[in-house]
């Protein structure tokens, strides 16, 4: 028996209010999608069976270069977070696993297993950082870590990576990513060559440390914190990254980690073609890294990429089977809403995907005819699927309307109560 920290009560009492609603909004939808062959039953368990990781560090409230402005009832520490996380997968019931980052969440794994266990709740890839300096580390990461021009930090930089796998290995977890903050700031600043060559021998080192059944993540990311050339700053230096490396290490997609207009769903067919693909950080974007709520901005790019890793699972691409994860700074927003809706919208632009006519999509293609070919994508992007995402939900015993039902249970009333006020002023993410 799991310790629910929303009562199942307020979620039958919220579902029974919108249970008549929602049966004759997805009888209707199931009439539609049945003139043209579509089994909504079937798709419904698709969506049902598909999870998003959500980050322990996005249900504290974000904050930008300049400042935080902290929300009522902040998680103290990883066992508050992971109380948090509960509350969104008893709503949404997608998403069972939590992604935790190192030292932030570091703590007893027994303790953390046991909570999790406590909670239903599993724990995906394990996150390093080598990006900010901790109080009791020997050597600063000014200037780098993986790459660093002194073999003494990258070899710290190296042991804190192993040690997140260590950890990651007592609670379950399968997969490391590794992102980092290094490049430079002025022209002439670094070497790039030698740079990248020391970012590949770290690399290497952390990925000889590997269980067999672990796979490694590398996430590229074109600017922030070095505003002038970044180690791994894009998708074709990240192939190449895991290429160099081995048959255990992919490529980590992080949707905001590109420039404005970049074509992600390609770069994602790119990678899946290849066998690099190892899954991605959902969120979105305006102008550049802005960790915004997914779909929140380009709901059609989510779809877009989404209709290619549908493609990918229609083909039967052998060895498919990529991480999904969020990734969000919630500035202005209740961080566990924010968490619901965007598991929501990703749901959603998967369940879209489901409905492309892949038969007629690929006639389309085959025949050079544009306009019905970007058609087919259009009309399975314009279904209202929220009757299928709903339904999904109450049958896993979710709630309907998770954002409503999480509001009337009154929880961030009840921690605000319980957790001390944090004061704001300070910068960053956490």
């Amino acid at each position: 028996m799991t310790n629910q920290q929303i009562a199942a009560d307020v979620i039958a009492a919220e579902n029974e209010k919108r249970a008549a609603a929602l049966k004759s909004d997805y009888s209707a939808l199931g009439e539609k999608l049945a003139r043209t062959g579509t089994d909504i039953d079937a798709v419904t368990s698709k969506v049902a069976e598909f999870f998003v990781a959500v980050p322990s560090w996005g249900v504290g409230t974000g904050g930008t270069r300049f400042a935080r402005f902290p929300g009522l009832g902040e998680p103290r520490h990883i066992f508050d977070k992971l109380e948090d996380c509960s509350v969104i997968n008893e709503l949404t019931r997608a998403t069972p696993t939590v992604s935790l980052h190192i030292p932030w969440d570091k703590a007893d794994p027994k303790e953390l297993k046991a909570k999790g266990d406590a909670l239903g709740l599993g724990f995906d890839a394990m996150n390093s950082n080598t990006f900010s300096d901790t109080p009791d580390q020997a050597h600063s990461y000014k200037y780098g870590s993986l790459s660093h021009v002194d073999a003494a930090t990258r070899a710290q930089a190296v042991e804190h990576n192993i040690e997140c796998i260590e950890l990651g290995n007592a609670i379950g977890s399968k997969a490391l990513t590794v992102w980092i903050g290094d490049g430079s700031n002025f022209p002439g600043q670094s070497n790039f060559t030698r740079q990248f060559e020391r970012y590949l021998a770290s690399m290497a080192d952390i990925y000889k440390a590997l269980p067999d059944d672990w796979r490694l993540f590398s996430e590229h990311k074109m600017y922030e914190p070095a505003f002038y050339s970044t180690v791994v700053q894009d998708w074709g230096t990240n192939f190449l990254i895991a290429q160099t490396l081995g048959d255990k290490a992919f490529c980590l997609v992080d949707l905001g980690h590109h420039a404005p207009n970049t074509n992600i769903e390609m770069i994602v067919a790119r990678l899946i073609q290849f066998g690099k693909l190892g899954g991605f950080h959902f969120n979105d974007s305006k102008y550049g890294d802005d960790d915004l709520d997914a779909g929140s901005v380009e709901p059609y790019r989510l779809f877009l990429v989404f209709n290619e890793l549908v493609d990918a699972e229609h083909r039967g691409v052998k060895g498919f089977h990529p991480a999904h994860m969020i990734d969000q700074s919630h500035n202005v927003t209740d961080p566990i809403e924010s968490l619901i809706s965007s598991a929501n919208e990703i749901r959603r632009a998967y369940a879209q995907a489901l409905l492309v006519d892949r038969t007629a999509l690929e006639g389309f293609q085959n025949d050079n005819d544009a306009l019905m070919a970007t058609e087919t994508l259009k009309r399975a992007y314009r279904t209202d699927v929220e009757a299928i995402l709903a339904e999904a939900r109450r049958r896993a015993g979710g709630a309907i309307d998770p954002v409503a039902t999480y509001r009337a249970s009154g929880y961030r009333a009840r921690v605000a109560s319980e957790r001390p006020a944090v004061k704001g002023g300070s910068g960053g993410i956490v």
